[in-house]
């Protein structure tokens, strides 16, 4: 079994660059700041750079200075980061506002079947009745089962729970192990029935942080540890020969993507040395999408549940995304966690 091996140095740079190109972007309330800021929390968390912290609280200070924005289950992600904010400082109206917008998934996010959230964005214009998207297990499933324990909530627990065994019953192909990026639950269907990357790294993921927070004992650990365990065993020989993975991630003529590369390599690597021939691929690969500056490369589009193939491997890629700079943030941050072997 080779070792991981990596150049503690460099990560620590290119994290820092990362970081500094991430902090130079504008957000809204929402979730491309929400998976960005919860990048910027992990590197915080892996490093104790006091001003990655520092630079998260002004710019969440200045955002309440109105009061809390209109919420949606997607917008819910920036709470991470008043999670790690509260964790850090002690500031209880951080933990007053993280509750509150638990208290919004619990009392009024729209739900279908048994009590699945259904995907909801912050406009009026795109509705998705009785749909489960992948993305949901990121930005409200891992957000409620995070706050859950810190507040040995319960409720908030088996919520956060509920949402990871829901999406696993409607999303995981049950043949390929591989998630779905959504399902219509009015025509009880996959829709196109695409194996998108970037939702796969959503699920891969949140199961693996998921598995650091649930008690052995609880019956919801075996589920996810099996979901998560045939998920990664599908997804590591489906790695291109670059350490990346394609959008679409069986098929080769779709590109290669970058932030779904990042998360699903976080979930690999969180394996040990398991996995570690297929980690020393993803880190050169990775390493090689992220500009000077720290501008992380070839990161596709905010992107729907498209209508067919032709639409995932036409999704643009041209340009900085909040999503690939904070899931890649969380990757190098895992690189560095090994080295003190805080993960296994």
């Amino acid at each position: 079994m080779p070792a991981f091996i990596f150049d503690e140095e460099q990560i620590q740079k290119t994290i820092d660059r990362v970081v500094d190109r991430t902090l130079r972007m504008d957000f809204s309330w929402d979730w491309p700041g929400g998976v960005a800021f919860y990048g910027v929390c992990e590197a915080y968390e892996a490093t104790g750079k006091e001003e990655y912290l520092i630079a998260l609280k002004t710019w969440v200070d200045e955002n309440l200075a109105e009061g809390l924005p209109k919420l949606s289950v997607n917008g819910i992600s920036i709470g991470h980061c008043l999670l790690t904010l509260y964790e850090a400082t002690g500031d209880q109206n951080y933990l007053d506002i993280a509750i509150e917008m638990a208290e919004f998934l619990r009392g009024k996010a729209e739900r279908f079947a048994h009590g699945i959230f259904q995907h909801t964005v912050n406009s009026l214009s795109y509705v998705f009745p009785q749909q489960a998207w992948v993305d949901t297990m990121f930005m409200a499933g891992y957000y409620l089962l995070r706050i859950g324990y810190v507040l040995n909530n319960r409720e908030y627990i088996e919520d956060g729970l509920a949402q990871y065994h829901g999406h696993e019953q409607f999303l995981q192909n049950p043949d390929t192990n591989l998630y779905y990026h959504g399902w219509d639950h009015v025509n009880q269907n996959n829709m196109s029935g695409m194996y998108w990357a970037r939702g796969n790294s959503w699920a891969a993921l949140t199961m693996a942080k998921a598995l650091r927070l649930v008690e052995v004992t609880h019956p919801s650990f075996m589920i996810i540890e099996g979901s998560l365990r045939d998920q990664l065993a599908a997804l590591v020989r489906l790695q291109s020969p670059e350490g990346l993975w394609h959008t679409v991630l069986d098929d080769e003529s779709s590109y290669l993507e970058t932030s779904a590369s990042a998360g699903i390599a976080t979930a690999v690597l969180m394996q040990g040395r398991l996995y570690n021939k297929y980690s020393n691929l993803a880190l050169q690969g990775i390493l090689s999408k992220i500009k000077e500056d720290g501008t992380v490369t070839d990161v596709s589009a905010g992107t729907a549940v498209m209508n067919d193939i032709d639409g995932y491997r036409q999704v643009p890629k041209k340009r900085i995304q909040g999503w690939g700079q904070g899931l890649t943030l969380a990757y190098l941050a895992q690189v560095l966690r090994t080295k003190s072997n805080l993960y296994g």
